[in-house]
């Protein structure tokens, strides 16, 4: 049996890396044998929404069945002749109701991410036309950043180039790093997506050596976005850092990598998201760093549809209707709309391991599960309201401020 410490380590792997799917199955099945099936039927339930017809999964499914209902974890055999589910029908019969999945037959969104590629530069097939919704973003995204680049010759004529960077803001959870993905698709370029811990080190010194390395790397991927999540974690300001020399060394780096005078980062198209704008060193957004700031707001109807959709597109669904779900979650995060699918589709697989056969997710799956959850974004509101109102002298969140009205939010 496999000792604690080996289980932690997977667990932890697993979080970090959680489309690794084989790794998540080796964890579900040392966890049976420990007898955590409970825990090991959660992650069998996220292996399966990744892969429904992965045969180790649906074995290992079958033995967590087999756990609970005999209150032991049994051994790992190739075949069970006694087995209390015959899995080979199971799938048969999801197949059959997989075909009247959505009732309203539109096309599925597909998010177009390579699971096979681990390479942190690498190229993005996702375009905006991959974007459902989020019309106004998209404008602004075509405006300010990739009508110019798209126009060189008229860049030339007006002696201007691409320099300078583009930072979203917004509530979280609402698709501002699958909007950089979506740039990068548009430009053609590759995708190099940064977060904290790829920068922030323990040693004094390694933070900015990192830092350099990620825009060296970009710079020879180039045309690349170079895309910085969390920046405001980042890029601090400098007033609140006085008892944190390190970070305010991160953030001097940060600016000299964005206006260097000693490499060019022509190609590298720098793009960063922010839940806290108000937070980002204001250094950060003069001329030539972030210049350009565009605000992300909650998914609109078309887009909260998309999101059902493609959060139940690959699971045994049934008369799924994504216009009624969009019409109930306005004011609902995109992450708060997946919690949904996610909740609901552990409903059905509970309801399933009750009654000892496979049913599919059904609207009174998706009912009980909104009945549970609530949108997660009031807080955020809550704070862009006060600076709105108290901090926007120069203007800055004038964007945020038309959203807060248009919304009635004020």
């Amino acid at each position: 049996m496999a000792s604690d410490a080996v289980i932690r380590e997977l667990t932890a792997a697993v979080q970090r890396s959680p489309e690794a799917v084989e790794l998540r199955l080796h964890l579900v099945d040392l966890l049976i044998q420990q007898g955590s099936v409970t825990e090991a039927l959660t992650h069998c339930s996220a292996a399966l929404a990744q892969d429904a017809s992965n045969a180790a999964a649906l074995n290992l499914l079958q033995r967590c069945t087999a756990a609970l209902a005999t209150g032991s974890a049994p051994e790992a055999p190739a075949v069970r002749p006694n087995a209390e589910f015959n899995w080979s029908a199971a799938e048969e019969e999801v197949s059959d109701i997989i075909g009247p999945a959505f009732v309203d037959g539109a096309a599925e969104t597909v998010d177009g991410e390579g699971a096979a590629d681990f390479d942190v530069v690498r190229r993005s097939d996702v375009t905006l036309a991959d974007v459902a919704g989020m019309e106004a973003v998209k404008q602004r995204l075509e405006v300010s950043l990739l009508g110019p680049i798209r126009n060189p010759e008229l860049m030339r004529a007006y002696k201007v180039n691409a320099r300078g960077g583009l930072l979203m803001y917004g509530p979280p959870g609402c698709g501002k790093t699958y909007l950089a993905r979506a740039v990068a698709g548009e430009l053609g370029a590759n995708f190099y997506a940064v977060g904290i811990a790829d920068v922030l080190q323990h040693w004094l010194g390694d933070s900015e050596r990192a830092l350099a390395r990620i825009f060296d790397t970009a710079r020879r991927n180039a045309p690349c976005v170079l895309f910085f999540d969390e920046v405001d974690a980042l890029g601090q300001r400098r007033a609140a850092l006085s008892n944190s020399s390190g970070l305010r060394v991160v953030v001097n780096a940060l600016l000299a990598e964005l206006d260097t005078a000693t490499s060019s980062n022509d190609g590298v198209y720098v793009l960063a998201a922010t839940n806290m704008p108000w937070d980002v060193d204001p250094a950060l957004r003069r001329p030539g760093r972030f210049d350009r700031m565009i605000f992300v707001g909650l998914p609109d109807t078309e887009a909260r549809a998309a999101i059902v959709r493609m959060n139940l597109r690959d699971r045994p669904v049934e008369r799924i209707d994504p216009a009624s779900v969009a019409k109930r979650t306005d004011g609902f995060s995109g992450a708060d709309i997946a919690h949904v699918c996610d909740t609901a589709t552990q409903l059905a697989m509970a309801a399933s391991l009750r009654a000892g056969e496979v049913r599919p997710v059904r609207m009174s799956d998706v009912d009980a599960a909104l009945l549970q959850i609530r949108p997660s974004a009031g807080p955020w509101f809550d704070t862009a309201r006060n600076v709105v109102e108290f901090a926007n002298g120069d203007g800055t969140y004038d964007e945020l401020a038309n959203y807060l009205r248009r919304k009635k939010m004020r």
